[in-house]
């Protein structure tokens, strides 16, 4: 690089730093304790991509904890020590946060989820610590003098993910280096290097040492990335899907000639495609909702291949994989309702539903983000390349869509609940709390779905109806 271009670059990466003066203001008072201070990993990658962003900021330092934090208390507006014991202190000033971490040299035992943290002497032997060279990058405050001993300027620009040292050697330092490939592939429609494509094709088994917490939390990431469809292939074909979510690439399933269905997986990437990149809870359900297909596959004569139930079996399936990488019960619920709901619209093309189907569709589907996203789900599923039936399918959407919202204004749809509450339910029929009075609301809900809004009048004759079948008074 001549000295002209590296001029050039460094002038760049000052007037870029030179938006978070806090940087230089923290780097001048631990320069007069005789420390370095760096901007570091993503606050440099995404400066360099993007310009400025939000103001949190990452930093390295030759300072030990203690004296980072003597530094920041008197400049922050709050410090916090919970990671001090692996070398980090964290700070809020105004809207700005910010986490300094001394410098490191992290080693992990064979089998360890945890590192064994070591204090480095140098921001190159820091820098050779993380994880892909356009995470290897610093600029020093104040100064500004750029650091990249690992090339990756050139890797960012070109899109290339590539570890500092031997991939190998990183890989086996930390495993989920290896989930983080996907979810930077997601994230900036980068691509492997052959080296660090084939160490995770090789080593992809050691992901099951690292916990099911950090695995999910990258997973999250990779889903809400631009590239997702790419983040995910990498994890299918380097094989760490197998480990982590193997029910994905099981959608793989060879193709019998003589019938003819869908690339289930191709199919699969295209939904998840078609989902808003803003919600993960709905991506995450886009790429589980066929998971059941494998297990319910049926040949029939003449090439038909039916996958009948695969939605209760792949919410089922759901469960079982959300609970074992921690999902939190919420995320799993929403998650799953939505694979077992997923073909609930299929038939309202052809025989559009009454309006008790209507009602019934909305309070299964639960609140109004879940409605949302189960007609998301719906639009997305349909990939079909035959175009007449694809917009078809999209116009008995809107046109369901339509339904609901004129049915909701004119019987606040998203309330639907029976017309007496279990309380008046027992005064009215002199019951004590019980199965009975649950049996009771039941039937006034139900009566709800197929009627419309009831009035207490009507409810108090249907319960009288009611219990004169099913209540013994005598």
């Amino acid at each position: 690089m001549t000295h002209d271009v590296m001029a050039s670059q460094e002038a760049q990466l000052a007037a870029l730093v030179a938006v978070y003066p806090l940087a230089d203001e923290l780097g001048a008072r631990l320069a007069e304790r005789g420390h370095e201070l760096y901007l570091v990993g993503g606050t440099v990658r995404d400066t360099l991509l993007r310009g400025p962003g939000a103001q949190d900021l990452d930093f390295a330092t030759s300072a030990p904890p203690e004296e980072t934090e003597a530094v920041l208390a008197g400049l922050a507006d709050a410090v916090w020590l919970t990671g001090a014991r692996f070398g980090t202190v964290s700070a809020r000033k105004g809207d700005a946060f910010l986490e300094v971490t001394t410098f490191r040299s992290d080693e992990y035992a064979p089998g360890s989820r945890h590192p064994q943290v070591r204090f480095g002497r140098s921001i190159e032997e820091d820098l050779a610590r993380r994880d892909f060279t356009m995470n290897a990058m610093a600029v020093k405050t104040p100064g500004h003098r750029f650091v990249d001993p690992f090339g990756g300027l050139a890797d960012l620009r070109d899109r290339i993910l590539r570890t500092p040292i031997d991939p190998r050697t990183s890989f086996g330092d930390d495993p989920l280096r290896m989930v983080r490939l996907a979810r930077f592939v997601s994230a900036l429609d980068a691509h492997l290097d052959e080296a660090t494509a084939r160490a995770a094709q090789q080593m992809a088994g050691l992901v099951e040492e690292v916990s099911a917490e950090r695995v999910r939390d990258e997973l999250d990431k990779l889903l809400v990335g631009p590239s997702v469809a790419r983040g995910i292939d990498v994890l299918v074909d380097t094989g760490l899907a197998d480990h982590v979510l193997p029910e994905v690439p099981a959608m793989r399933m060879e193709r019998d000639p003589a019938h003819h269905h869908k690339d289930v997986y191709a199919h699969t990437l295209a939904v998840v495609e078609g989902c808003p990149a803003d919600d993960r809870i709905l991506r995450l359900a886009a790429l589980l909702h066929d998971i059941g297909k494998p297990a319910t596959r049926r040949f029939h004569p003449g090439g038909k291949v039916t996958f009948y139930h695969h939605d209760v079996v792949g919410a089922r399936m759901a469960r079982e994989r959300l609970g074992a990488l921690r999902y939190p019960k919420a995320d799993i619920d929403k998650v799953c309702q939505l694979v077992e709901l997923h073909l609930r619209f299929h038939g309202y093309a052809d025989a559009p539903w009454t309006d008790a189907g209507v009602r019934r569709y909305v309070r299964d589907a639960g609140d109004d983000e879940q409605l949302r996203r189960l007609n998301a789900l719906t639009r997305a599923d349909v990939t079909t390349a035959n175009r007449r039936k694809a917009q078809r399918l999209q116009s008995a959407m809107d046109d369901l869509e339509e339904r609901i919202e004129r049915l909701r204004e004119r019987e606040e749809l998203e309330a639907i609940r029976p017309p007496l509450d279990g309380n008046e339910i027992m005064e009215h029929l002199g019951l004590a709390p019980g199965p009975k009075v649950g049996e009771a609301r039941a039937m006034l809900l139900e009566a709800r779905l197929e009627q419309g809004p009831i009035a207490p009048e009507e409810a108090r004759r249907l319960l009288d109806d009611w219990a004169a079948e099913n209540l013994d008074f005598q």
